[in-house]
């Protein structure tokens, strides 16, 4: 009789609407540029899951370029860029 924990399946906008409401800062992977992430606090979204970022940075990753940030400002992403969100490492 040993108890299981069912596991429920958590929805991609309730998980980015966490992070907004928390201001967590997160990393973006590009769909198109894999040698670079876009780093930055969530400050809106829509349901097509086109995201708004404010202090967002391009982080490059690979290449000669490893580790180099960008300063980017306030920016917009479209959804259909964003292969990923998952909080931003701590440095």
């Amino acid at each position: 009789m040993g108890s299981r924990q069912q596991r429920v399946m958590v929805q991609p906008i309730n998980v980015i609407f966490k992070y907004l409401q928390q201001k967590t800062r997160v990393s973006l992977w590009l769909y198109d540029n894999t040698d670079m992430r876009i780093e930055g606090c969530i400050i809106g979204f829509d349901e097509f899951m086109n995201v708004t970022m404010a202090e967002a940075e391009e982080v490059y990753i690979r290449k000669e370029k490893a580790g180099t940030r960008n300063p980017l400002g306030r920016i917009l992403l479209k959804g259909d860029a964003i292969t990923c969100i998952q909080p931003a490492a701590t440095s």
